[in-house]
């Protein structure tokens, strides 16, 4: 008996070592992680002209602005691109350079509401339903690599799909959607996560009292994941969601798209014809919807630093320990 109690004992203590020897290598090397990046300095992840090496090269200069673990992110795309795209990432990640910065593939879509303000900057055109079998293949071309994926909860089949998802060992976060209280908290009991950056990815108008973003933060089984780039939320909106989610539960993301790191000026980027403004914010005229941030998520975190409700140690918490343990990687 005593024994077994020692092997216990034992595993508990290898267990906890590696877990904060994972954050702890991670803080000296004076960076974060982040659970959202759609590219990189004109390198966009679901661009049909993704190859190995611009893959690469996105990757050593996310190292170099301070981003020590991330997950490359696919929104929206066309069948074909998921088919050739997904791969190329899954072949880069198991190289030793980027083993430990690469910790899973995000799937924003194509499981997303295609009304007008939900669906944001992805397009409609190659939205589907909720399809376990399309998962498995999507899957498959990422050879397992897939960690998370963002699903509108209000989508027919939604229930089913995160169960199996998560059985499968995958996150379901819930986002660009026009989900109701129920309808969170139903996937919730199936399994879902988290919020994909709560506060975005909705309509400009909504009604006043029942709409997601209430619906979200009344939710507690759910975290949520805020883009903190000083564009997409207000600081006092992020104050709000930190109360009532508590900063145990919230994952900074950056939300970079491939035009971070570029000057001003007018772009086609992720399938929108944009503006990034002087102030880094970046805008589709036509549909007046952010497409993604130009910031990191070092310059996020340089961000919230400025905001007086950050107490010392919440950085650690929000950019390093939180987004580790959403996924199940703590």
């Amino acid at each position: 008996m005593k024994s077994t109690k020692l092997l216990n004992m034992s595993k508990f203590l290898l267990v906890f070592c590696r877990k904060w020897y994972k954050i702890y290598t991670i803080m000296l090397s004076n960076g974060y992680i982040d659970l959202q990046v759609n590219g990189f300095m004109n390198v966009d992840f679901s661009s049909e002209n993704l190859t190995s090496d611009t893959f690469a090269q996105a990757c050593r200069l996310l190292m170099q602005k301070n981003t020590a673990a991330f997950m490359p992110t696919l929104i929206t795309s066309p069948e074909q691109t998921y088919r050739r795209n997904l791969p190329i990432i899954a072949e880069v990640a198991k190289t030793p350079p980027f083993r430990d910065l690469i910790i899973g593939l995000h799937i924003e879509g194509p499981f997303l509401s295609p009304l007008p303000g939900a669906a944001g900057a992805h397009n409609p055109a190659y939205m589907k339903k909720p399809d376990i079998k399309f998962l498995e293949q999507l899957q498959n071309w990422a050879n397992g690599l897939i960690k998370i994926v963002t699903i509108a909860a209000e989508l027919p089949g939604s229930d089913e799909f995160t169960r199996c998802a998560t059985k499968m060992g995958i996150n379901i976060f819930l986002g660009h959607q026009m989900a109701g209280y129920d309808d969170l908290k139903r996937l919730a009991r199936c399994g879902a996560k988290a919020i994909t950056h709560l506060g975005n990815g909705l309509p400009q108008d909504i009604d006043r009292h029942n709409n997601v973003l209430w619906a979200a933060l009344a939710v507690d089984e759910l975290a949520a994941t805020v883009i903190a780039d000083g564009n997409h939320l207000p600081a006092h909106l992020i104050k709000a969601i930190i109360r009532a989610k508590g900063i145990d539960n919230i994952a900074v993301i950056s939300d970079v798209s491939p035009l971070g790191g570029l000057p001003p000026g007018k772009y086609e980027t992720l399938g929108n014809e944009v503006i990034l403004r002087e102030d880094g914010l970046i805008i589709n005229p036509k549909i007046g919807y952010f497409v993604g941030s130009s910031r990191t998520i070092s310059e996020c975190v340089e961000f919230l630093q400025t905001c007086d409700f950050i107490r010392p140690g919440d950085i650690e918490k929000l950019a390093i320990r939180n987004p580790l343990r959403i996924i199940g990687r703590n």
